[in-house]
């Protein structure tokens, strides 16, 4: 019909009105989509142990605000790392893959990136959770620890920084906190300065003193130049010591603001204090639009350090000082989303990269590692106390509050969870491990989604979990553990961590077999006298693993020698004047921190 007004013609307010309607409706679902779509926060910890919070059984420390999440959530008993060390460990969680497959799995003892100027990371073939939510419009920032690289040819290509992992924002560390890094707190390079430096320095010494007196003896000649060279190699050794000691904090231990470093090297005065103001400024920025914040504390990883507010008020020293100054930083990103009003339209996701590492103990004795609970082991091996971390989620409205859930989860399944959400399709070219956990946290089902799931010790298939689907049972198989020294002991305290291959493991043949829901604590394994289907249980996973192997592909070592020693054109420096690197552009983000430092412990 027309609408030129011609007599008989559909009157024009009524056409008017109904396209009115129809566009109303339109934008009703529109805004409805956009309102379906949360944001997202995920705050993960640094070391922290399953035994630490006080929601999973601690009675010492408190932590009100971890618990306050709990409480108004999901807490997962069962939730796992899907790697006992850092790096391999945060990129299974950004990518929803085994690092295996991505080649952040370390085939030799160094199983994480140490120097700033290493050439290994996150390959840019990789997707994370933020490439996917950024094409959705979403605002992303990672605040805090990243520990996946940084440049791969140049200081400055950036190939594998946060901003080109799909983050628009990054204030933080680009690799990891060490002793080495506080002044007065020791170093982790005890050991292979002892087996570089030290015994090469005994060995030039006793050569020297031998020459010495078999020349003053008359039984060898010693050409003059002999003892030159010793002497010059003495010192050469020395000297390359001095400077590692010297160089190594500020060359390794910065902060940086997108690609720009702002304080070299790094200043623990109100550091938790700035970076938990710097991500209360992004939710504030982002009241309008989707965003996806990650957390990545720096806490518990040792160097520990905590402001004035908190130092020496714990029961459990410096670490106990410095997981309640976390859970305070907790606390504050709660508050902002509840001031916001932004609470009912935020999954909230806490949760820890590995286990508490049970070998820290500082040069005066005291322990600087956290608790794993019941559990053996701790971080840098597989046995649960390494890999068993802290998982709590809150949606109000979304997940039902005060639930507890013990199904096999893993730090992975965050990835397919938050891309669903979000609106994303998952990536078709490329196998994701992780499972969507909104099904297993609505109560649609009652199974966790993973049948098996593998641990890796770095590069080597170290053990299976298998959640039969007829069956309350857990079981794991190891193929090999690691020896713990001193015998008897709950680590490998000779070598600060466990390492994965040689000399260092046990194999076993046929695995090291438990049923993890009856001996959680891993200290009866089970034979085919003591469980009569010991073999078929046993050939069911070693087929499961086999069919795994076949699904992964020869990817570049992105943790080889090559890649993870220090190459100095790949070297980061604030200033032009040599080796200084020194510098401080913190000052307005200090000064900004006063807004949440002044609020206190609240």
């Amino acid at each position: 019909m027309s609408v030129s007004g011609r007599e008989g013609s559909q009157p024009l307010p009524l056409l008017e009105m109904r396209i009115c309607v129809l566009l109303m409706l339109f934008l009703g679902e529109a805004q409805s989509h956009t309102a379906s779509r949360p944001n997202f926060v995920l705050l993960m910890a640094d070391d922290l142990g399953i035994g630490d919070p006080g929601c999973y059984g601690n009675k010492t420390l408190r932590t009100p605000h971890i618990d306050r999440l709990a409480e108004g959530g999901v807490k997962l008993t069962h939730h796992l790392a899907a790697s006992p060390l850092c790096t391999p460990s945060r990129a299974a969680f950004m990518t929803g893959r085994y690092p295996v497959r991505s080649g952040m799995a370390s085939q030799s003892i160094m199983g994480v990136f140490i120097f700033s100027a290493s050439s290994g990371g996150l390959p840019t073939s990789e997707i994370t959770f933020a490439k996917l939510l950024k094409n959705q419009g979403y605002s992303t920032a990672l605040i805090g620890k990243w520990h996946l690289g940084t440049n791969c040819h140049n200081k400055t290509d950036f190939c594998h920084h946060p901003l080109s992992h799909g983050f628009d924002y990054f204030h933080g560390i680009p690799v990891t906190n060490l002793r080495d890094c506080k002044p007065g707190e020791g170093s982790v390079f005890t050991r292979a300065i002892r087996a570089l430096v030290f015994i090469p320095l005994q060995i030039i010494a006793i050569t020297l003193l031998t020459l010495v007196v078999l020349k003053c003896l008359g039984l060898v000649r010693v050409p003059p130049g002999v003892f030159v060279c010793l002497l010059c190699l003495a010192t050469m050794i020395l000297g390359l010591l001095v400077c590692f000691l010297h160089y190594f904090r500020p060359l390794n231990c910065f902060l940086m603001r997108n690609h720009e470093i702002t304080q070299q090297p790094i200043s623990y005065d109100n550091l938790m204090q700035r970076l938990t103001a710097d991500a209360a400024q992004f939710i504030r920025r982002n009241t309008e639009t989707p965003f996806l914040l990650v957390l990545s504390y720096l806490h518990v990883h040792t160097a520990l350090f905590s402001s004035k507010d908190f130092a020496g008020k714990s029961k459990h020293g410096a670490y106990g000082d410095a997981v309640e100054e976390m859970d305070w930083s907790v606390g504050q990103m709660l508050n902002v989303l509840d001031e916001l009003k932004l609470a009912n339209n935020t999954l909230v996701y806490f949760t820890s990269d590995q286990g508490a590492h049970v070998e820290e103990v500082n040069t005066k004795g005291e322990v600087h590692g956290g608790s794993n609970g019941i559990y053996k082991g701790g971080k840098a091996n597989n046995w649960e106390g390494g890999i068993r971390i802290p998982g709590i989620l809150r949606w109000p409205g979304v997940i039902e509050a005060g639930l507890e859930i013990d199904e096999p989860t893993s730090n992975m399944d965050i990835f397919p969870t938050v891309a669903k959400l979000a609106g994303s399709p998952l990536p078709e070219d490329r196998i994701i491990d992780g499972r969507d956990l909104m099904p297993l946290l609505q109560g649609k089902t009652q199974l966790s989604d993973h049948e098996f799931l593998f641990h890796y010790c770095n590069f080597y298939l170290n053990a299976v979990r298998w959640r039969p689907r007829n069956s309350t049972s857990v079981w794991k198989a190891f193929f090999f553990t690691p020896k713990f020294s001193p015998k008897g002991a709950n680590g490998c305290f000779s070598t600060h961590v466990c390492f994965c291959h040689g000399q260092f493991v046990n194999q076993h043949r046929p695995p090291l077999l438990f049923d993890i829901s009856r001996d959680p604590r891993e200290r009866n394994p089970l034979s085919p006298t003591t469980e009569p289907r010991f073999h078929e249980i046993v050939d069911v996973m070693q087929e499961a693993a086999d069919r795994h192997a076949q699904t992964l592909q020869e990817v570049p070592n992105q943790l080889s020698l090559g890649n993870v020693l220090w190459k100095p054109w790949l070297q980061m420096c604030c200033s032009s004047s040599g080796l200084s690197c020194q510098c401080d552009r913190e000052k307005q983000a200090r000064g900004v921190s006063r807004y949440v430092h002044v609020r206190g412990r609240d």
